[in-house]
């Protein structure tokens, strides 16, 4: 337990160190996971967004995008422009990439002040109620609540010691994690793999798994968690399709964004060798159960997986004894963590429902600029936060931890469903509100108007007269 304390937590906004990390640029590996440096920058060129990888082994497939060195025909002095640029390409902006985060330090800084290092711990030790301020976390951490979190849990469960895990290797593998996650994406960032991350860990604790689930299964839930949104563009899977992005060819637009987020996990867990320890099949194993979690969390697969929970609970067929009924409950809970924002308390949701539509309405902007059919709920103009999040609470959410509270009826369960309950009666408050000043605004614009008309023929009929 103490360990997770004792570890360094580092700014963002300050380089990494060498022994975390020790490798730049492109990856390229083989089955034996062995590691290569960074490629010759004469090379840069040609391998921007290049894949390497045993074409024997599937689940090595794995993209790692080098740094923005040259411009590409989006590119332009326009902010807006590069940011599109880099949404198409999966670049890094220069100021981020592993090859200028390679320069050390001058001068050591401290690392965080010790009453916010205090709070957090304090926080910690209520990670597992429902409340949880993900937000304030992140700010007493430095922005490095998902790196802080996932190693707590680890240890808290005692995974670090069982699976003997190479604590430097895990560090560096959770830094690089925390680092491939976009934080200039306003949802899908590494904030919100932290909350979905604390989450897991609550459904990890309910009854019906705490009981069943195996420090394996536990193993898996909270790395699937921490990585199942990993290098997010920030843009959605129809987005990719429609701008040919080469992401959407490779997968064949099926479940683009999850199998970039599981080959980019995959890609990780190679480059630290947090594995490398374990017999080969074991490896394997892992990384391939890892990519079934991540896949789950494919929400134009919602209603498969819904459905076929759905028999088991009518059934009782469900059987957690069983490895592979353990495995689907599993994916249920990453499926409930990745979209509870709406059974959260009112301060949290709301916060939540702000950024995800503010993502979506980013998306619409570069649409419309780039003269691409508007995604549904991307625009601006023609969306309110209110309609979307009462959409998806009604076709999407409710549905889910309807049957979500069937199979765990805990206290837990209920409180979602009544923060639910309440987030939604609120953003329909919000709504009519809305709705009834956009009325008041176009009766005084009509009333305007006609007043207009009017003054301009009394004169006229005076000149008759």
């Amino acid at each position: 337990m103490e360990v997770c304390y004792q570890l360094p937590v580092l700014p963002l906004d300050r380089p990494v160190p060498k022994h975390v990390l020790s490798r730049r640029g492109a990856i390229s590996f083989s089955s034996s996971s062995s590691l290569f440096g960074a490629p010759d920058p004469r090379q840069l060129s040609q391998r921007r967004g290049a894949i390497s990888y045993d074409s024997s082994d599937q689940t090595a497939l794995y993209i790692r995008m080098l740094a923005r060195l040259s411009c590409g025909s989006l590119s332009s002095d326009s902010g807006t422009e590069k940011r599109v640029h880099r949404l198409l390409s999966f670049q890094r902006y220069l100021h981020s990439s592993r090859l200028l985060r390679g320069i050390p330090q001058q001068i050591p800084l401290p690392i965080l002040d010790e009453d916010y290092s205090g709070q957090a711990r304090c926080m910690l030790e209520k990670v597992g109620n429902w409340n949880f301020d993900i937000f304030l976390f992140d700010k007493l951490t430095n922005g490095n609540s998902l790196i802080t979190l996932t190693i707590h849990l680890l240890n808290q469960y005692g995974l670090v010691d069982l699976f003997q895990l190479d604590m430097v290797k895990l560090w560096r593998f959770l830094v690089l994690v925390q680092e491939d996650y976009h934080n200039d994406n306003p949802y899908h960032n590494s904030v919100h793999a932290a909350d979905v991350t604390q989450a897991m860990y609550c459904y990890l604790q309910e009854p019906m798994l705490a009981k069943s689930l195996t420090s394996y299964d536990i193993l898996l839930g909270i790395l699937a968690a921490a990585t199942h949104d990993l290098d997010h563009p920030g843009v959605n899977q129809p987005f990719l399709i429609k701008s040919d992005h080469y992401l959407a060819t490779l997968y064949r637009n099926t479940s683009v964004l999850e199998n970039h987020h599981w080959k980019s996990a995959v890609g990780l867990l190679r480059e630290t060798g947090l594995f490398s320890h374990l017999p080969a099949e074991d490896s394997m194993n892992m990384e391939r159960e890892l990519g079934s979690l991540i896949l789950a969390t494919d929400i134009s697969r919602q209603n498969d997986y819904l459905s076929r929970f759905r028999t088991h609970l009518d059934q009782e067929s469900l059987c957690l004894s069983n490895a592979s009924h353990r495995h689907f409950a599993l994916q249920m809970a990453l499926k409930c963590a990745d979209i509870c924002n709406p059974c959260r308390p009112w301060e949290l949701s709301k916060q939540w429902s702000e950024k995800v539509t503010e993502e979506f309405f980013q998306q619409g902007d570069i649409e419309k600029k780039h003269k691409l059919e508007v995604s549904p709920l991307c625009d601006r103009e023609k969306n309110t936060i209110s309609n979307i999040q009462i959409g998806f609470m009604t076709y999407v959410a409710e549905p889910l931890f309807g049957e979500w509270a069937r199979f765990s009826n805990t206290r837990l369960s209920q409180t979602m469903l009544g923060h639910m309950g309440l987030n939604k009666a609120s953003w329909s408050g919000l709504q009519q509100e809305q709705t009834i000043v956009s009325e008041e605004a176009e009766l005084s614009t009509a009333s305007e108007e006609a007043g207009g008309s009017r003054s301009k023929e009394i004169p006229q009929g005076s000149r008759e007269s």
